[in-house]
């Protein structure tokens, strides 16, 4: 605490007593009163707040830049309009209605069966030396299209004992004519177009008898036109159609070309060879 001189405070007292500012108690009062209170004196300090301090508000974040402008194709894309979900179920099944659509206006092509049907299978074998489309290869087979065919056989049996044996076995028995010896044009001679090989089990040869059938069947009536010459429905029907009751009877092994088993109280001959002739009991 600073002290005041003792003379300093006399001579205070005396100035106001001259001015007439009040008593010596009034005066020794205000300078008391003036006098600043040193630190011990002093009021406390304001306490500290108690409790967590306060915090302070968290800065918001800096708006992001604008994206860039799409390029002229993403833009276009985005604008298109899109096609209704509703409508994606009828777009799926599109394929299979142009499919149905095609089907019912397209004509569908029978397919052959029985003889016929065998025989399309079987004669991949005799292409080769007589054409894919039976229209004959120089120096190895005969032509069997345009009627060619049943101008040399006008009998479905003498062409199946040929098939059956073949040339070599018409040439041991001398024949020379395995067919029509009249026919127009002149005949077909044995040995002369190729060799015919055997396909008779008999003959050593690799065709079942159906088999034989069914492509004497296809190079007759595929081939050689023969349902659609006049003279020849009633030897398709019994030799050659899908109700063939002699092709069922080979099929099954009832019956075989040599010697065909009783079928419906009717015996079928497989043909009468001309003298000398293979497969002449």
């Amino acid at each position: 605490m600073t002290e005041i001189p003792e003379h300093l405070l006399k001579r205070s007292r005396e100035r106001r007593s001259a001015i007439g500012g009040g008593d010596d108690a009034a005066g020794e009062a205000a300078p008391a009163a003036s006098v600043p209170a040193t630190t011990s004196d002093a009021a406390p300090a304001a306490a500290a707040p108690s409790g967590p301090p306060e915090r302070s508000a968290v800065p918001s974040p800096a708006e992001p830049p604008p994206p860039e402008p799409d390029i002229p194709v993403v833009a276009a894309y985005k604008s298109r309009r899109k096609i209704p979900f509703w409508a994606m179920a009828a777009l799926a099944l599109l394929p299979i209605w142009a499919f149905m659509y095609a089907r019912a206006v397209t004509t569908q092509a029978e397919e052959a069966a029985g003889p016929l049907a065998e025989g399309d299978l079987i004669y991949g074998n005799c292409a080769s030396c007589h054409g894919g489309a039976g229209q004959g290869v120089a120096g190895l087979g005969y032509q069997f299209s345009e009627g060619e065919v049943l101008k040399t056989y006008p009998n479905i049996e003498d062409m199946l004992r040929f098939v059956y044996w073949g040339t070599a076995e018409y040439a041991l028995a001398e024949i020379d004519v395995p067919g029509s010896p009249d026919r127009e044009g002149g005949p077909h001679v044995t040995g002369v177009q190729g060799v015919m090989p055997a396909q008779g089990a008999d003959a050593g040869g690799a065709l079942t008898d159906y088999e034989i059938l069914g492509v004497v069947c296809h190079e007759r009536y595929t081939l050689g036109g023969g349902e659609a010459i006049e003279g020849f429905e009633e030897e398709f029907e019994k030799w050659c159609s899908e109700e063939s009751p002699l092709y069922e009877a080979l099929e099954s092994g009832a019956a075989s070309l040599l010697t065909l088993e009783e079928v419906d109280d009717t015996i079928i001959p497989i043909g009468q060879p001309a003298p000398g002739q293979p497969g002449q009991e």
